[in-house]
């Protein structure tokens, strides 16, 4: 009986991370909302302290099952510091995957609490994570003409007279590459010929309206820009064509079904990060 139990827990050590995720992230807005108001009336900086220690522990979490449950070997590539900074992150965009690669990075400089995003307008509306990320230091930014520069100046000086720790995050394509739309490829491409910039292959034409305010804002408050560049192993085919990017939920979903054929392969093989 007790081989049984353990063989059947172990079958379920899939559905464990997706359990436990989902199901602590109420407990953590809840804990997050009962520190925000008793902190109402103390220094800004004793919340913002509090409220990147417990962003810490969430991501660590996350990260946790994402380094042991998913398969995935990380290889980094490029010299990074040991020290906390404060730092603008760009990075190209092709996956779900891609905050997590962030995520890796600051962990290894224990700065995990300080990453904040720069999210597009719509990821406002996510349940829980949508409030918070802006609470947390996050700015949401509408595209195009709906850009309002003046509004996330305003926010970024906040946050810098304040002084809080600035890991941010951009994805300055601000839409992921996915080969299979090759609609949204080639107006980046035409789009960048019209303009005479370079016409990109594997990396859409950035949308560069928020990463300048980031750069000219918090020029003075940097100690460095990180540029990174993200692959993942076996998203090129025999004939040199891009393939899609593995996503978040594709992780475990490989992850349930190569435990299920038992195999011992690396089923999504390896995610290169290059500074």
């Amino acid at each position: 009986m007790l081989l049984s139990l353990v063989l059947h827990m172990y079958s379920m050590r899939c559905v464990l991370p997706a359990a436990v995720l989902l199901g602590s992230a109420p407990t953590y807005v809840l804990a997050w909302g009962a520190w925000r108001l008793l902190s109402a009336f103390l220094p800004a900086r004793l919340y913002q302290a509090v409220d990147d220690r417990l962003y810490c522990v969430y991501q660590s979490m996350v990260l946790f099952f994402f380094e042991n449950y998913t398969g995935v070997q990380i290889l980094l590539y490029g010299d990074l510091p040991k020290n906390k900074e404060n730092i603008i992150y760009l990075a190209n965009h092709q996956s779900t995957v891609d905050w997590i690669i962030a995520d890796i990075l600051a962990v290894r400089q224990n700065a995990l609490g300080h990453v904040r995003y720069v999210l597009k307008d719509g990821l406002k509306w996510l349940p829980l994570y949508g409030c918070y990320f802006s609470q947390h230091g996050g700015i949401y930014v509408k595209r195009s003409a709906k850009f309002n520069e003046k509004e996330m100046r305003s926010k970024l000086q906040s946050y810098m007279n304040a002084g809080t720790p600035m890991y941010l995050v951009i994805f300055p394509e601000g839409t992921r590459y996915n080969p299979e739309l090759t609609k949204v490829i080639s107006a980046s491409q035409t789009f960048a010929a019209q303009e005479g910039f370079a016409v990109l292959k594997h990396v859409l034409t950035p949308r560069i309206k928020a990463t300048h305010v980031a750069f000219d804002s918090m020029k003075n408050y940097l100690d460095a820009i990180y540029d990174v560049t993200v692959a993942f192993e076996g998203t090129i085919d025999d004939k040199g064509q891009r393939k899609e990017a593995p996503s978040m939920a594709g992780c475990l979903l490989n992850f349930m079904i190569h435990w299920i054929q038992n195999e011992e392969t690396n089923f999504l093989g390896k995610v290169l990060i290059l500074n």
